[in-house]
């Protein structure tokens, strides 16, 4: 085997093992991507037609939301919040209808003094997606059902099962990060705090 063929073996091996770096590296920030935004990784890869195209963007979301001052909830704010999910949950009884209204403005208003910045629902959505990938899905449901119903499309069940994803982007937002133990429940028709009721355990 003469010298041209064996530099033309080596670059070769060369190309193979640097193609194969490239891939593994891609392989293993899509897996990154994936465990991270859970079901809006299929959603934005449908949306943009070409995985690398959605990956691009993920990415930019998280550029972006790494820019804000994200912080958690203070005990007082937490506490406040909690109860103004309370009085929406009891006024569904009366006004289902405003009950949801009522859950949208809240989960606004956790979300800035979260440190989210104010904008439009989809921008809303995409930014909670970088930090809350497996829940975020239950903001767009809530949502679509709450303009659905602005259009006389949908019925108090529907709404219903608004408020249920509502609730469970809010135990997220308002517990996230000081534990993940759910602070609002429903059981047997009644609304319970759960905060309380481990209150008065302890």
């Amino acid at each position: 085997m003469g010298p041209l063929a064996i530099v033309t073996i080596v670059l070769l091996l060369v190309a193979v093992l640097v193609g194969a770096a490239i891939t593994f590296r891609r392989n293993r920030r899509s897996a990154g991507l994936k465990g991270r935004y859970r079901a809006e990784y299929s959603r934005t890869v449908a949306r943009a037609g070409d995985t690398h195209k959605a990956e691009r963007q993920l990415r930019e979301r998280e550029k972006q939301v790494a820019a804000f001052d994200i912080h958690p909830l203070v005990p007082a704010q937490r506490h406040d919040f909690i109860d103004h999910w309370l009085d929406v949950q009891a006024l569904f009884v009366i006004d289902p209808a405003g009950a949801v209204a009522r859950a949208d403005v809240l989960l606004t208003d956790v979300m800035l003094a979260r440190g989210y910045p104010m904008a439009q629902f989809e921008q809303r959505y995409e930014y909670l997606s970088v930090d809350h990938g497996e829940v975020v899905a239950h903001y767009r449901t809530a949502h679509a059902i709450a303009e659905s119903h602005a259009r006389g499309e949908v019925r108090t069940e529907e709404l219903r099962q608004a408020m249920i994803h509502y609730r469970t982007l809010f135990d997220d937002l308002v517990n996230e990060p000081v534990d993940d133990t759910p602070v609002i429940a429903h059981r047997d028709g009644r609304i319970h705090d759960l905060r309380r009721e481990a209150i008065r355990r302890d």
